[in-house]
């Protein structure tokens, strides 16, 4: 038994093993002060909720509290081992500011009312807008962090008894590309690979993937393997100098707005090189002939000019990729936030179409996502897909899923793609949506070009209702806001990127009047009177047990699949992956094993977009260019951002995580270990940058774009030249700090600009033109910017970042060495 500081050593102690072995076991638990293991009167099994990792997870109870946590040694996805969010973020439950009781507004002022009052103005406003101008009017707007339970009932209710097509989740802010990307090479969402991977690979690529913060455990497995025999080489594409870049084997540093680019030019020399699998490309996709012409046209001289990356640099990458036996790829924000983005996913799922590189051990790729339930929300059908990766532009798969609500399929909106939420955010502006209903996430703070944000959200004619556990910056402005239960008091399921499957159980009952967010809307259907076309109640579920079965039903034949599952086999699990079938019992932990996809025209979740205007492709189209349902390769060119630097501008602002808090930190932000670690903004600049600005670490800086300004300390770091890194997660809720939502406070999306990938609707958060100057002398005193990961410090002397014994964590481990 070891005990670390988890602060200062975010990933912990190594367990070394080698290609093809077990990864070892490493117990991590971290109890509340005073609290010894012997004094826990039950532990209650979970996962990770602060990250998208889904790290098996046991809360520990007394007096019925939640007082700490510790890892599970036979979970699939983590052997045991928790990060910094998993060791600390539970403290956030017992917060003391808590929402116990709703909330209405009433002369202005927010004030506690009863739950019948509460749901009486929302059921009121509901049926008085339906009659009005029906369910074009009401929008709803949900989150990353509830349960496949909830999104599916949230689904159910909205789709199939309110008929509304405007529903989306924050999802659409860090993953709807990685969904995105999957259905245009594979025909459907769904990874291909597995956490497993990493035991096998000899090459991982992470495409503005910052591993080692967004999921800490799954870079603790590649550190272990990178400590052992016979490492995996690295390869990273991002422009700061993050945990991942210093462990890379090459990393590239592109300009941003580039990667399809670089990208192209990586698949140009594949291709070049004959690193292609010319019999599995026959075999299993259409579309080569199309991409090795494109790509012709970017060679690595003329992609270094474009993305400002040695050529030599780029031909290693390529040569690494294009010889590897085993290739492991993954990709999140860096790509998913840019521009092109769905564009520059696809080519990743390219090149391991071109080298044969999927459905065997090592073999995969990883369109990540960045919440811990993102993937159900697309399962689910909360995100405006329909349940069951249905195709919403295929009338049989919606007529299957009226047989399993038992609605008229035309009361199934389907007549336009979703609404996602920037287009529901525009809709409201223009005074079309007049009710939007958010559940567990900050628009205020997340969406981009906040003063635009807020005032939409402020008018009087938009009935705002607020589902939350806290009064965020969103609930302040709302007119209703009810109080909800969060992980560990409730049961539900939730699916991690490698689509293993948990079950949370309630540990504890959630404070004051609060309600699980399934109860929420099983009361709010009730009282609306939903019914089938029986008159039959719409929801007929009373618990989350309940509801899990009735989307088994949705998932029976559909590739995700949940029909061999059940709560009592997922609580004798490590975790199951889907598709698990009577067929596949144990679940399935590679999916295209034999290069059979789900892209048959008559099965495929989606047709595909044009990936330059996002206009759907027709059945037609999609049938004449894909008739056998293969992959397909899907080429791109390159086109500039749409504001770039200039005389004015002369910077490019990206905004991205920090390890130490999630989201808007609602959560994290309370959990005094992780706050302390990241109290407040900082900015990113290169010491080339600094120099020439007259900055020095700990300056206040003010960042300005033409959409406002932000004032932040100055951390110089490995960043590329020309380059500005916000953290985003900053917003004004703790308002002691003197903050106020002016325009010139510290939340990163004041400067984003209202702008999104065209395949994948996901905001452009990376590419936006900035400039900086000096506000005020740091006086010496460096900002408090985290010294342990991307934020590191160059060429200045900065105390580390350390938790002292309130940030210490035991560690059981089985075999390993620091």
């Amino acid at each position: 038994m070891a005990t670390t500081d988890r602060i200062a050593e975010i990933w912990g102690t190594r367990t070394p093993y080698g290609p093809g072995e077990t990864w070892p076991v490493r117990v991590d638990t971290h109890l509340a002060e005073g609290v010894d293991p012997g004094d826990v009167d039950r532990w209650v099994p979970s996962a990770s909720i602060l990250h998208s990792n889904g790290d098996g997870i046991d809360i520990a109870v007394k007096d019925d509290r939640i007082v700490g946590v510790r890892g599970r040694a036979e979970d699939r996805v983590n052997h045991g081992r928790l990060g910094p969010k998993d060791l600390f973020g539970w403290q956030a439950n017992g917060s003391p500011d808590r929402l116990t009781r709703p909330l209405v507004r009433k002369r202005g002022t927010l004030v506690e009312t009863s739950w019948e009052e509460a749901m009486d103005r929302v059921v009121g406003r509901t049926k008085e807008l339906l009659e009005e101008q029906g369910p074009s009017a009401v929008g709803f707007y949900t989150t990353g962090q509830l349960f496949l339970e909830e999104y599916y009932t949230l689904g159910l209710v909205a789709h199939g008894g309110i008929g509304t097509n405007h529903v989306d989740g924050n999802t659409r802010l860090c993953t709807a590309t990685a969904a995105a990307a999957l259905k245009e090479s594979f025909g459907c969402d769904g990874q291909p690979g597995s956490y497993t991977d990493v035991d096998h690979a000899d090459v991982i690529a992470l495409y503005g993937h910052n591993m080692a913060e967004t999921q800490t455990v799954l870079w603790s497995r590649v550190l272990d393997r990178l400590a052992g025999p016979n490492p995996p080489q690295i390869v990273c594409v991002d422009p700061r100098l993050t945990p991942v870049a210093r462990a890379a084997t090459v990393h590239l540093a592109p300009r941003p707005g580039t990667n399809v680019a670089l990208m192209n030019g990586l698949l140009h020399e594949i291709v070049a090189n004959g690193w292609v699998d010319d019999e599995y490309v026959a075999a299993h996709a259409v579309g080569y002939e199309e991409l090795a012409t494109r790509v012709q046209d970017y060679p690595p001289e003329r992609v270094a000019d474009i993305c400002d990356v040695p050529a030599e640099q780029i031909r290693h990458a390529a040569r690494l990729l294009g010889t590897a036996e085993r290739l492991l790829s993954t990709v999140l924000q860096g790509f998913y936030q840019s521009h092109q983005a769905t564009a520059a996913a696809v080519q990743v799922n390219n090149v391991h179409l071109l080298r044969g590189m999927l459905g065997r051990p090592g073999c995969g790729v990883l369109q990540m996502n960045g919440q811990p339930t993102a993937e159900n929300t697309r399962e689910a059908g909360a995100d405006g897909d329909l349940p069951g990766f249905r195709n919403w532009s295929n009338d049989e798969h919606v007529k299957d899923l009226a047989r399993v609500w038992n609605v008229d399929p035309m009361d199934i909106p389907h007549y336009s793609p979703p609404t996602h939420v920037m287009q529901m955010v525009r809709y409201a502006e223009e005074g079309s949506i007049r009710m939007l209903w958010v559940q567990a996430t900050n628009p205020a703070v997340s969406l981009p070009e906040l003063a635009r944000v807020r005032s939409v959200l402020s008018q009087k004619r938009l009935f705002l209702v607020v589902q939350d556990i806290f009064l965020s910056e969103t609930a302040q402005l709302a007119d209703v806001v009810l109080p909800a239960a969060t992980w560990g008091e409730k049961t539900g399921t939730f699916t991690n990127a490698d689509r293993t499957v948990h079950l949370s159980e309630k540990a504890v009952d959630p404070p004051g009047e609060a309600r699980a967010d399934l109860d929420i809307f099983i009361d709010f259907a009730h009282r609306l009177g939903l019914e089938d076309k029986d008159g039959a109640p719409l929801v007929k579920w009373s618990d989350a047990e309940g509801a899990f079965e009735g989307w088994k039903e949705c998932s029976r034949g559909r590739p995700c699949d949940y029909t061999g599952m059940s709560y009592d086999k997922l609580r004798g699990s490590g975790g199951i992956q889907w598709p698990c079938t009577d067929e596949h019992p144990d679940g399935t932990e590679h999916i295209y094993t034999d290069g059979q996809f789900w892209s048959a025209p008559d099965y495929c979740e989606s047709y595909g977009r044009d990936l330059v205007t996002g206009a759907p492709l027709e059945p037609t189209e999609y049938k004449a260019l894909n008739p056998s349902g293969k992959a397909v390769i899907k080429a791109a060119a390159w086109f500039p951002p749409h504001e770039q630097p200039g005389e004015d501008y002369p910077l490019q602002l990206i905004t991205g995580r920090t390890v130490y808090h999630f989201h808007t930190r609602t959560k994290t932000g309370r959990a005094p270990q992780l706050q302390a670690a990241a109290p407040e903004v900082w900015v990113e600049l290169s010491v080339t940058d600094a120099a020439a600005l007259g900055l020095a670490e700990g300056d206040l800086a003010e960042i300005t774009t033409p959409r406002g300004s932000v004032r932040a300390r100055v951390r110089i770091s490995g960043i590329r030249d020309g380059v500005v890194f916000l953290p985003f997660h900053y917003g004004y809720w703790d308002t002691d700090a003197g903050h106020e939502p002016d325009g010139t406070g510290r939340a990163a999306n004041e400067l984003t600009v209202t702008d999104w990938d065209p395949a994948s609707k996901q905001p452009i958060f990376k590419t936006a033109a900035a400039r900086v100057h000096k506000v005020d002398d740091g006086g010496g005193t460096p900002s408090s910017a985290p010294t342990t990961a991307g934020s590191a410090p160059v060429g200045y002397a900065v105390p580390a970042t350390v938790g002292g014994p309130a940030g210490t964590a035991d560690e059981n481990l089985t075999g390993g060495t620091r």
